[in-house]
């Protein structure tokens, strides 16, 4: 934090004291981005003109008394666009090449041969049209996927995502695909897109992938159709609750890949991220444009959605 702190007057403090540290601070920096603090904590942003948050999601942030003030929202759109899109790309591999189950049986001593699937011109649905959508749609037709897109309006040649459906027509695009990947941001468009009715217009074969947010999906629903072989997979990096129950069925499925919300932390992650915010605070003191601001009436930074 040295970059920040030749900067500003910089004040540390944890989420119990927050309320306290607020008073006169012009700049709040949301280091965990999980944090619930800020909505309590409001009646004291008495100076309060911009607040950051160390994450591409601010769906945690966006309460009614901050999306109606002036107070700025910034956050850490593009940290964290290449290393999903990566992750991505590495889900779809396992399910084709079939290797979860490779280590499930290397663990257990069986020898089982098995056939795989190809990769290239399987069809790859990428829903949210962002910077992390675009990167996943790229990386997936670098290796010879056919890419089509669902974003708030739709639009064809998209140089990422091919051709891009709007939103209303969700339904119609998942019966087309073989590997459903959401990265969309949590909004009340969003929420819950993913339910039994979804999930019975995919394919018998197909796999749905979540590095969005784990309420884009109907987690009950999802359960059901995996175990009733509704769909053949997923994989997912994000869940309605953080961590994950130890009750959850999820854990158990052979046909499913549970990681820890880890599918952006690639090495180094941290120092982008306070790179990205010394960066903005630099243009803050010098009163130039920032980077990355919020429409807090959407839910993310407008544009390429």
């Amino acid at each position: 934090m040295a970059s920040v702190e030749r900067l500003a007057d910089v004040r540390h403090t944890r989420e119990a004291d927050l309320a306290a540290s607020l008073p006169g601070a012009e700049v709040l920096f949301l280091w965990d981005f999980w944090s619930d603090a800020v909505p309590s904590a409001w009646p004291h942003a008495d100076s309060l003109r911009w607040v950051h948050i160390a994450s591409a999601g601010v769906d945690r942030l966006l309460f009614p008394e901050l999306v109606a003030s002036d107070v700025l929202v910034t956050n850490s759109r593009g940290v964290f666009d290449e290393p999903i899109a990566e992750y991505v790309l590495g889900l779809v591999l396992c399910f084709a090449k079939d290797l979860h189950t490779t280590l499930r049986l290397q663990a257990e001593h069986r020898w089982r041969h098995r056939e795989t699937e190809r990769v290239a011109g399987a069809r790859a649905l990428v829903v949210g049209t962002g910077p992390i959508g675009r990167a996943i749609g790229r990386r997936l037709a670098a290796v010879g996927m056919a890419v089509s897109g669902i974003g708030r309006t739709g639009r064809t040649g998209d140089p990422d995502l091919g051709h891009v459906r709007p939103f209303e027509e969700l339904h119609e695009a998942l019966a087309e695909a073989d590997h459903v990947v959401l990265a969309a941001p949590l909004t009340d468009l969003t929420r819950d897109m993913i339910d039994s009715a979804a999930l019975a217009r995919m394919r018998t074969t197909a796999r749905l992938i979540n590095v969005g947010r784990g309420q884009l999906v109907v987690e009950k629903d999802l359960v059901r159709a995996l175990a009733g072989g509704r769909i053949a997979g997923a994989a997912l990096d994000v869940f309605a609750t953080e961590p994950l129950t130890e009750s959850s069925p999820l854990w158990e499925m052979p046909n499913v890949i549970v990681s820890p919300h880890m599918s952006g932390d690639a090495a180094g992650w941290h120092d982008r991220l306070v790179e990205l915010f010394a960066d903005n605070l630099a243009r803050y003191r010098d009163g130039r444009a920032l980077r990355n601001v919020v429409d807090k009436q959407l839910g993310y930074v407008a544009g390429g959605t």
